[in-house]
C-alpha cells in the first residue's frame, strides 16, 4: 500500500471511532469534573433555598453558567415532585459568627511577644542580653 492511502485508511478508521473510549482524545477530566461539581453546587443552593446570586456569592471559583444549569435543573425536579426546600441554618450560624468575631478583636488586649530564639534553645540578639543579666541578677540574690 502507498502511504498516502495508509494515512487515508487511519484517518477513517480514526473518524469512526468514538474519541471518548480513544485515551487523550476526549475532552480533559478536570473540565469534566469542574462542571459536574458546578452543577452540585447550583442544585445544592437551590435545594437550600439560597438565590441564584447568592451562590455565585459563595462559590467565586465555581462556573457561573454551570451553577446556573444545576440550579435550574434541581428548580424544575423539585417543582415536578413536589419538594419543599430545607432551609439553611450554616449562614445564620456565619452571621451570629462574624458579628462576635469583631466583638472580641476590640476587647482582646494586645497578644504577648515572645523572644525569639535560636535552634539550641537559647535566646537570640538583644534578649539574649537582657536574659544573661537577668539570670545573672537573679543568681547572686539567690546566694
Amino acid at each position: 500500500m502507498s502511504p498516502r492511502l495508509c494515512l487515508c485508511a487511519l484517518t477513517l478508521l480514526i473518524a469512526g471511532c468514538d474519541s471518548g473510549l480513544i485515551p487523550g482524545m476526549g475532552p480533559d477530566p478536570r473540565a469534566v469534573q469542574r462542571e459536574a461539581d458546578s452543577k452540585a453546587i447550583g442544585g445544592a443552593c437551590r435545594y437550600g433555598m439560597r438565590s441564584i446570586e447568592d451562590c455565585y456569592t459563595l462559590n467565586p471559583k465555581a462556573t457561573k453558567a454551570h451553577i446556573f444549569t444545576g440550579w435550574k435543573d434541581m428548580d424544575q425536579y423539585m417543582r415536578e415532585n413536589k419538594i419543599d426546600g430545607a432551609a439553611s441554618t450554616i449562614s445564620a450560624q456565619q452571621d451570629e459568627a462574624a458579628a462576635a468575631v469583631p466583638a472580641e478583636k476590640t476587647s482582646a488586649a494586645k497578644p504577648e511577644v515572645k523572644p525569639k530564639t535560636k535552634p539550641d534553645g537559647k535566646p537570640a540578639g538583644a534578649a539574649a542580653a537582657a536574659s544573661a543579666a537577668s539570670a545573672a541578677s537573679a543568681a547572686s540574690a539567690a546566694h
